[in-house]
């Protein structure tokens, strides 16, 4: 559907209308949102949760599509398992302000909870797809100023718009559109360089990383942005790979039992980093 879209607003909105069909979450999410400095916050929660801990969220959706509001399902699963208030800011998508935008919006929505009370050691890191390269982006940046966070997780990152992982060729992708995928990068980048770090985290340095989680299925696209992205982070990396899942699986919860079964590992890579006390 997206790769048919003639124009990234409408794709955002096919998006939009799509998700909360097809991203089913758990019953009772308690969805809230805050707006504060030109960035829109979205609380998502459900049940009781760890007061003082926070799963800082970048929705995926090629730096033109999604939301916190789209991502509710996703985000509500996520809390539910780890027991964890998930906050997903709304960054400026490539239509609404060129690069560096989105990357400076996540980097505010950091400073943003730092700002409430939020110690580096209380927040963890989370993003798939585009949304989990801008993570890792952003984990860079925050290395470098010495504000390690508890850990990251990231699922099906893009980490490389130069494209240059040979799965871009050699996977026969189903959810990503890989044939509009230079054309994203054009629009997103205009004409920034396509190694620039904030968008590329595969080119960054990282100071002393955090326990990163990456999750990719074997088959996919990006497969090869996500086993060169954990050679980077070398011994911080913990790269599972999984074989017959599509783009982002796990937000298939409730259609497939893969999806359920990362999202586990993702709750237990959360909470076991949160039990050590490391910091």
């Amino acid at each position: 559907m997206l790769s048919f879209q003639s124009s990234p607003a409408r794709a955002k909105r096919a998006f939009e209308f799509v998700a909360p069909w097809v991203f089913r979450g758990p019953p009772h999410i308690c969805h809230l949102t805050e707006a504060i400095e030109d960035l829109t916050l979205n609380w998502v929660s459900v049940g009781r949760t760890t007061p003082r801990r926070v799963i800082l969220y970048l929705h995926g959706g090629a730096y033109f599509a999604g939301s916190g509001a789209s991502y509710r399902g996703l985000l509500g699963r996520i809390s539910k398992l780890t027991g964890i208030r998930m906050c997903a800011p709304d960054y400026r998508l490539l239509q609404d302000a060129p690069f560096p935008a989105a990357f400076e919006d996540a980097v505010l929505a950091w400073d943003l909870l730092i700002a409430k009370g939020y110690r580096p050691q209380d927040i963890v890191l989370g993003g798939d797809s585009a949304g989990g390269g801008l993570m890792l982006a952003m984990l860079a940046h925050l290395t470098q100023r010495g504000q390690q966070p508890r850990a990251a997780f990231a699922m099906s990152p893009w980490v490389d718009l130069t494209l240059l992982g040979k799965s871009l060729t050699t996977k026969q992708e189903v959810l990503l559109p890989v044939s509009r995928m230079d054309d994203v990068v054009d629009r997103y980048l205009g004409s920034a360089a396509r190694n620039d770090p904030r968008a590329s985290p595969l080119f960054a340095k990282f100071d002393r990383p955090p326990p990163v989680l990456i999750q990719v299925g074997s088959g996919e696209a990006l497969r090869d942005d996500a086993v060169r992205m954990a050679d980077v982070l070398g011994d911080a990396a913990d790269l599972r790979i999984w074989d017959g899942v599509p783009h982002v699986w796990q937000m298939f919860d409730g259609y497939i039992p893969e999806a359920r079964k990362a999202l586990r590992e993702i709750a237990e890579f959360v909470q076991t980093s949160f039990a050590m006390d490391n910091r």
